[in-house]
């Protein structure tokens, strides 16, 4: 989430889910990070979700294309 310049990257978790984080705005680690708060971009129901770390299968970064767009 720190990384400089800053890679959109999308959570694969244990239930099948997977949540894109475009942006750093978009996801917080709370208390003893164990718990990630990750937002949507998008209007949906609903548009925020609390995620277990622990059931985090795959993180799936992704890399600036070569001429620089997304």
């Amino acid at each position: 989430m720190h990384a400089a310049p800053f890679q959109p990257f999308t959570i694969h978790v244990a239930d099948g889910r997977s949540l894109h984080v475009p942006h750093p705005d978009f996801i917080a680690i709370m208390g003893h990070g164990r718990t990630a708060f990750v937002t949507s971009p998008i209007e949906q129901t609903p548009s925020y979700f609390m995620v277990d770390v622990p059931m985090i299968t795959q993180l799936e970064v992704h890399g600036a294309q070569p001429n620089g767009s997304e």
